[in-house]
């Protein structure tokens, strides 16, 4: 089995591109089932954001994956292969394990760090478990990863600084007053500037907010949304004395609010105003600054946190790429163990296969046994059973992480004469693939519970 992932993203391609290959949340099922469908590809996961198209798959043959995988795109999309296949990338087992840690942690997100991306895998994930696309490997594999994004987003600080302007400005405003409880924040203008603030304003416990905007109707409309006052840029002189935070966003070509605005207010209070000027060109006159116990930061200000912020993620980044790393083994690792239990399969059902037998011989043998008597019996014998296989199925566990494995195993084929029942069990497990794309793959479950294996 070969693990595969193919797809497009920012870095690899420009929007317009991107804009042609997307799925939309509506065709992720058909999707998914219809790769599933394609030669070869025995799992898959559909992942399609605004900023990256991924399929992800699991290929008996690498080169004719890679193939229908590619094929896929360009029919369901319409699209020539030239005209995407110079922005395409197929990585293939632990780079393609690597790639999906990489991407639920928020590393190969366009901003470092992000959280909305490990969401979106989940759903992903989710969608094609239940069109049944997913089977051993994936359910393993996503799950894993899920968890290992959670535990990113909790033991590090990659998503902790702001790292977009309006969030940096939220962040700015508790600087100042710690908490945003009992403060009233007035937000000059009600464009996507403003209504991305006051979203983050609310999210950190902002409940008095009132926006202004040249027009009553679209700042009515912003501040229903928040439980917020509403009115127009003829109220800033009332609204002004009103406020503790005054951040402004507005499209206006000029100054909105002027110094001779602020400086009565100012006079008339015992405590400070501040001011966060995100628009550009500037709403507020930098001569704000200046009057006492005002303070103005503007979007330069800003930048300077931003970039500051995006150093200190791309700085936890480091520490997430060798946690990485240890996923990547531990998956492998987990892998590797996969093909030792169809060998430990066929080696416990020889052994009760031989067991049975003897039974049958010595009941004919002995047909006066009475029924506690054969239960005796066929206890200490199964015993004996367990006991002869117990250290060899021990030593062929252990053979899984070492570099020489497969020799080991087809060592202890030979040695067992396993070479049927191995057969047989691929054979099984091929059908049960074509039947039931949940059980691509050897289970532990298969062996008796009289046997410990690792799943």
């Amino acid at each position: 089995m070969h693990i595969m992932v193919a797809g497009i993203n920012h870095q690899t391609a420009p929007v317009e591109l991107r804009e042609r290959m997307a799925f939309s949340a509506d065709e992720i099922s058909e999707a998914v089932t219809r790769l599933q469908a394609q030669k070869g590809v025995l799992e898959c996961v559909v992942l399609s954001t605004c900023n990256r198209m991924e399929l992800y798959a699991v290929c008996d043959q690498l080169h004719t994956g890679a193939y229908y995988l590619r094929s896929f795109l360009a029919d369901w999309f319409n699209i020539p292969f030239d005209d995407f296949i110079d922005h395409l990338y197929i990585k293939q087992q632990d780079e393609a394990v690597d790639h999906l840690m990489q991407v639920v942690c928020g590393l190969d997100s366009l901003v470092p760090g992000e959280t909305q991306i490990l969401g979106q895998v989940k759903s992903a994930f989710f969608t094609a478990q239940a069109e049944k696309t997913t089977g051993t490997l994936f359910n393993h594999l996503f799950k894993q990863a899920i968890t290992f994004g959670k535990r990113v987003h909790a033991e590090t600080e990659i998503g902790q600084n702001a790292v977009s302007v309006s969030y940096a400005a939220v962040e700015l405003g508790k600087k100042m007053f710690t908490t945003f409880t009992n403060k009233t924040v007035l937000l000059v203008g009600a464009g996507k500037t403003g209504e991305l603030t006051a979203q983050h304003l609310q999210a950190n416990g902002a409940k008095q907010m009132i926006v202004l905007n040249r027009t009553l109707e679209k700042a009515q409309s912003l501040a229903d949304r928040f439980q917020g006052e509403a009115g127009t840029l003829c109220e800033l002189p009332m609204r002004l004395a009103q406020a503790d935070i005054v951040i402004s966003s507005t499209g206006a070509s000029g100054t909105v609010i002027t110094c001779e605005m602020v400086e009565p207010i100012i006079k008339t209070r015992s405590f400070p105003l501040f001011f966060i000027d995100i628009a550009v060109p500037r709403d507020i006159d930098a001569g704000v600054h200046q009057l006492e116990n005002a303070y103005l930061y503007d979007i330069d200000d800003l930048k300077d946190i931003v970039e500051s912020n995006v150093r200190l993620r791309r700085q936890e980044a480091e520490k997430v790429e060798a946690w990485i790393h240890d996923e990547v083994e531990q998956f492998l690792e987990w892998m590797g163990t996969l093909g030792v239990v169809p060998v430990i399969s066929a080696l416990r059902g020889k052994a009760l296969t031989i067991q049975e037998e003897a039974m049958d011989r010595i009941e004919r043998k002995l047909p006066d046994l009475s029924d506690y008597e054969k239960r005796l019996i066929r206890k200490q014998t199964k015993s004996i059973i367990n006991q002869m296989i117990r250290d060899p199925i021990t030593r062929i566990k252990e053979s899984a992480a070492d570099s020489k494995r497969d020799e080991y195993l087809d060592m202890f084929v030979h040695l067992f004469a396993l070479e049927d029942e191995v057969e047989a069990l691929q054979q099984q497990q091929m059908q049960s693939v074509k039947r039931c794309p949940t059980a691509v793959s050897f289970q532990a479950k298969w062996v008796s519970k009289d046997v410990s294996v690792r799943s």
